[in-house]
């Protein structure tokens, strides 16, 4: 079975739309195959026959009566009991559609994309309303972030909303407030590195990690800061930002395992 996808996309409305580029028209009976990649739990849709030319096809395969889980799921095609995984072309990333498809509120985000042997597969996360981080970095004394309201419905327009930057220290129950502004969904936020020295004094030593967050006027819950929005996994090994010294403690920057940003300050 020649078959290679070409163009592959989750549309807003979380249907799967694939281009694919055969030798022979689909047969009927064929179907589209979902494995997950660790449970091995697997979903099957019919195809039919989606169109009549050789050289090319189009699928519409709406993802959410499949109650797929979160997790990675590889594709195949099968036929007579035989299967083969579908093989891609498209890289499957374009930072304006996720930010897009962010938009909306939901609680699950499907995500194509192209793994690194060549084959199409789906990335499905929960969706639960974030602050995505874009730019980070120290300028005058403080630090600040900028991004995007992701997954809490909110419109990407003009409107202001009143927002508070948060910068919790669990080890100690700390707790610094800093002004954001929020604009449709577009955030930037700041705070003083010497505030957050200075709020626990013993970091001189020891490490102590600040965790940020936001709370938006509108927003039931207060937003985590974190960047998953793009094709970097393990941001924690890969991305490193510069630190700054106050008084002699330095101060960098980090994610967790989970993407989430952090705040290092001292050690």
């Amino acid at each position: 079975m020649g078959v290679v996808v070409t163009d592959a996309e989750v549309t807003l409305a979380d249907v799967l739309a694939l281009r694919l580029a055969i030798d022979a028209p689909l047969e009927d009976g064929t179907e589209l195959v979902l494995r997950h990649r660790t449970t091995g739990v697997e979903r099957d849709v019919r195809l039919g026959t989606p169109g009549a030319r050789a050289r090319e096809a189009t699928l519409a395969v709406s993802l959410a009566p499949l109650e797929l889980t979160a997790g990675r799921w590889d594709t195949y095609l099968r036929r007579d009991g035989k299967r083969s995984r579908l093989r891609s072309v498209d890289p499957g990333f374009s930072l304006d559609h996720l930010d897009a498809y962010a938009l909306c509120r939901r609680t699950l985000a499907y995500r194509s994309y192209r793994t690194r042997n060549g084959y199409l597969a789906l990335k499905i996360s929960d969706a639960e309303p974030v602050a995505e981080v874009r730019a980070i970095w120290f300028r005058e004394g403080r630090f600040e972030v900028t991004g995007l309201l992701a997954y809490t419905g909110l419109e990407d327009d003009d409107s202001r909303h009143e927002a508070r930057l948060t910068l919790d220290r669990r080890q100690t129950n700390t707790r610094l407030r800093a002004t954001a502004t929020v604009q449709g969904v577009r955030f930037h936020a700041a705070v003083s590195l010497v505030d957050v020295v200075a709020a626990d004094p013993d970091t001189g030593a020891d490490s102590g990690t600040w965790e940020p967050a936001l709370e938006v006027d509108g927003v039931p819950t207060p937003l985590r800061l974190g960047s998953r929005l793009d094709d970097v996994d393990g941001k924690r090994r890969r991305l490193h930002y510069p630190s700054a010294t106050v008084d002699g403690v330095p101060i960098r920057p980090c994610y967790t395992a989970d993407d989430e940003l952090r705040i290092e300050v001292g050690g």
